[in-house]
């Protein structure tokens, strides 16, 4: 008998959040024979090894996990692809964690729809442990195509495809680069509201900003490798490259508004999580890093 579906996911260093993940995974309301989990430990350098030996006591389908050194989400994709067995293979991340009828709910959009994308719907928490209603409304609404949080495809579908493109090593965007080829194959997406996973979005910490801005600096380096890949107009749109943004943000940087909010949040407490109005400034200087970071990648020579 064969496998319907794969939940595929790769970790790194996030032991705190894993073995809930995978127990999840484990306690879906399809039958154990229906399904498999290939998860994929992209170099962990925290308790993650000994929170995968112990799930292996509580798997309740096949559980297959594949070590490698840490080369980034498209690599580690690529390796959980290549032992995936299902037809259908389903994406999350280490930080979403499935709700019984996920695998269920999305074999059962694909029986309806067996050549097209199935979208999941993703409801952010705070915390897993007080988690909200699983029912999706429009506040959680993402435009996203291919949106590896919650979705799926047929396996022989990704791999006709050609995977996720490996020269993405950094922070964001593989996804969506994948996701506008299968668009451009023809293979069309619908959306199962029933599909729910729950996406831990903690409020940031005031130790937490450097690394924001650390991240929107690697989005924005990836950005410009996703147009390099895709000159089209649903590029721009989605990383927000185009010059009337870079203009704003550009004379946003001109008033000096980096040093100012980069002393506003100079707090003494690191673990004290933002409030309202720091964690907008917070924000707002993570996209002024993500802008100062694109303005240098089109002022640089072409190679």
């Amino acid at each position: 008998m064969s496998v319907r579906a794969t939940i595929q996911l790769c970790t790194y260093n996030r032991a705190h959040l894993l073995g809930r993940v995978l127990d999840a995974c484990f306690e879906q309301t399809c039958a154990p024979a229906d399904y498999e989990v290939v998860l994929v430990n992209d170099g962990s350098t925290d308790a993650t090894a000994a929170v995968i030996e112990a799930a292996r006591a509580r798997a309740t389908c096949a559980f297959t996990v594949i070590e490698q050194a840490n080369a980034g989400l498209a690599r580690g994709r690529n390796a959980g692809i290549a032992r995936a067995s299902g037809e259908r293979i389903i994406f999350i991340d280490d930080d979403v964690l499935p709700t019984p009828p996920f695998v269920a709910e999305h074999l059962r959009s694909h029986a309806a729809h067996p050549q097209a994308i199935v979208r999941g719907a993703v409801i952010n928490t705070e915390s897993f442990e007080r988690l909200p209603v699983p029912v999706w409304t429009p506040a959680n609404y993402s435009g996203n195509f291919f949106w590896t949080s919650n979705v799926s495809v047929p396996l022989a579908t990704l791999r006709a495809a050609g995977n996720f493109t490996e020269s993405f090593r950094e922070y964001g965007w593989e996804d969506i680069e994948l996701g506008l080829r299968l668009r451009r194959a023809g293979v069309r997406g619908v959306f199962n509201r029933f599909a729910v996973a729950f996406h831990w979005k903690p409020r940031p910490r005031a130790a937490d900003v450097p690394g924001m801005v650390r991240q929107a600096r690697a989005q924005a380096r990836t950005a410009v490798q996703l147009r390099a890949l895709n000159p089209s107009w649903r590029v721009p749109l989605a990383t927000g490259d185009d010059p009337l943004r870079r203009g704003f943000y550009r004379a946003l940087r001109a008033t000096g508004a980096e040093r100012r909010i980069e002393r506003r949040l100079q707090v003494r407490d690191g673990d004290r999580p933002l409030g309202r109005g720091e964690l907008a400034a917070a924000r707002t200087l993570a996209r002024l890093a993500y802008y100062r970071e694109l303005d240098a990648a089109h002022a640089a020579p072409a190679t």
